[in-house]
């Protein structure tokens, strides 16, 4: 009752203003209907590293990358592609440390898990940053998505086990080969985690590559599904 009023008091006033245009925002979110209808959304995609497919691909279908491989991600949630306005949204979020950004974007990933209601993992890890990217950018936007997921959800966050051992250059741009030697042994354990399933979280997923190194140390560890919540995929990887 008492958080149904503050949350009354709220809306009323201080109603929510959309961050791209201004415009008065949907309820709980900081954007305004339309703005939410130019978000391009991811509905083709694969369901182990939500690469996007054609568009009449079977619901389903596994793309050709991870038909090659071991899957080692069970899913991977990434609804929207990042394109247009949503390049914007992570763009003022990521790189000029606008967190405001960074709340509407968890918001729009929770309401995507609500809807889709996935077995919820044991615990929920934000990728690292190494400590050089975490000294320039003064915070891990993977953190900032994961924190209000986790205390919506209930689920524990876990910020020690996983580890980035060193920086890597960005993936865009390079070859397949390059990728995998980019990320190769960038992440790793330090002590145990007493989980079955866990769930990475990530803002934007640009290649497979660095996907299946992460979990592949998760799976070594002894965990049995890792899945990943990220809000963006780039449309092509």
């Amino acid at each position: 009752m008492v958080n149904s009023c503050l949350c009354f008091i709220q809306f009323h006033c201080f109603p929510p203003k959309c961050l791209l245009c201004g415009a008065p925002g949907e309820t709980h979110t900081d954007l305004c209907q339309g703005c939410i209808d130019d978000l391009i959304r991811n509905y083709i995609a694969c369901p182990h590293c939500a690469a996007p497919l054609p568009a009449g691909t079977k619901p389903g279908t596994i793309c050709g990358n991870c038909q090659q491989h071991e899957p080692l991600i069970h899913s991977t949630l990434s609804p929207y592609l990042f394109a247009g306005p949503m390049s914007k949204l992570i763009g003022h979020f990521k790189f000029n440390e606008e967190l405001q950004y960074g709340a509407l974007l968890s918001r729009l990933l929770q309401k995507e898990i609500e809807s889709l209601q996935p077995e919820m993992p044991e615990l929920l890890i934000p990728v690292p940053l190494h400590p050089s990217r975490l000294k320039e950018r003064g915070f891990n936007q993977a953190l900032e998505l994961a924190r209000p997921l986790a205390k919506t959800f209930d689920i524990q966050l876990d910020l020690d086990t996983l580890h980035r051992t060193r920086a890597t250059p960005h993936q865009i741009g390079l070859q397949r080969k390059e990728r995998i030697k980019n990320v190769r042994g960038a992440f790793e354990m330090r002590g145990g985690i007493k989980a079955d399933h866990v769930a990475l979280v990530d803002d934007v997923i640009t290649t497979g590559s660095t996907l299946r190194e992460r979990a592949g140390v998760l799976r070594k560890s002894g965990v049995s599904q890792v899945d990943v919540w990220s809000i963006a995929r780039t449309p092509s990887s």
